[in-house]
């Protein structure tokens, strides 16, 4: 008797490993992710451990901001300033190697640490025009003649305490037009919405969470003096975007995202005198952008 109960615990012991395997063999087939739309589909491959990377355009969104110029015999700050994007009509022409990098573009490099997060860095390249003309309030001291060239100033020159002043061209134009460039890492989460039964076609929700250095090259001209500034890092931002990825095929997939950001521009160039005269602002932005890309 205890030789049968002996054999009896031994295949069931053999039978219980048999399913063990069977069971470990059947999860290394299955994806790591945890969608939290849970598709009645699932994907039968992982991600981890896969590169990818896309190009498209953006445009671009920004809310009211304070500038402060300071410098020689000045110190005053414009406030509530309106601005906006400055996006290329899109041609064919943009297929030129040497005219891609003219519309506001971004351009992104990325590695999956697991199936549904991944790492990445990536070039926002925004444009950032002030309107002009416009009537904002104004704070601060403009000197007769201000910067180390003593340009002078006119009607403009005096102390201000929040009037509101026309600012036109004669005074003052101001663009990140070569652009308002945020150069950022980002942390990425992915959930499945939609499996095609094949696993390869799919929708899938992004998230993520950046930060970064704002690398603007500046266009000024203050009182008439100025120039299209050298790039230089200015300050820095965060952002957070929310997207949809539909990957057309496994390894090929269309996105749109919109990510909304705010930056803080310490050290702004503006006349060229570096060393003596900068601006300074904050700016806050939604940006949506159209990409195509790969995965291998």
């Amino acid at each position: 008797m205890k030789k049968y109960l002996i054999l009896v615990l031994s295949l069931l012991f053999a039978k219980r490993m048999q399913a063990q395997e069977h069971q470990n063999s059947t999860n290394s087939n299955t994806p790591t992710s945890k969608s939290i739309f849970n598709p009645e589909h699932k994907r039968n491959f992982s991600r981890k451990g896969d590169f990818y990377f896309h190009w498209g355009y953006n445009h671009s969104w920004y809310g009211k901001s304070d500038i402060r110029f300071t410098g020689p015999n000045y110190d005053f700050k414009l406030h509530d300033v309106v601005a906006h994007d400055r996006q290329s009509k899109l041609s064919w022409d943009y297929l030129n190697p040497g005219l891609i990098t003219v519309p506001q573009y971004n351009i992104r490099v990325g590695y999956f640490i697991k199936d549904n997060y991944s790492i990445s860095i990536g070039w926002d390249h925004m444009k950032y025009v002030m309107d002009i003309p416009q009537t904002v309030a104004i704070t601060g001291t403009i000197g007769a003649n201000i910067t180390p060239e003593n340009a002078p100033t006119g009607s403009l020159a005096g102390t201000y305490n929040g009037e509101s002043i026309n600012v036109k061209e004669s005074m003052l134009t101001f663009e990140h037009t070569d652009g308002f460039n945020y150069a950022n890492v980002e942390l990425e989460r992915y959930d499945d919405i939609w499996v095609a039964p094949g696993g390869n076609t799919s929708l899938t929700l992004e998230t993520g969470l950046g930060g970064g250095l704002v690398v603007p090259r500046s266009d000024v001209r203050l009182f008439g003096l100025g120039r299209n500034n050298h790039w230089n890092v200015a300050g820095y931002g965060v952002s957070a975007k929310v997207g949809l990825k539909f990957y057309v095929w496994k390894n090929v997939y269309l996105q749109n995202t919109t990510k909304v950001g705010t930056t803080n521009l310490k050290t702004i160039h503006t006349t060229g005198w570096d060393e003596y005269d900068k601006a300074s602002q904050k700016i806050n932005y939604i940006e949506n952008l159209t990409v195509v890309g790969v995965q291998f």
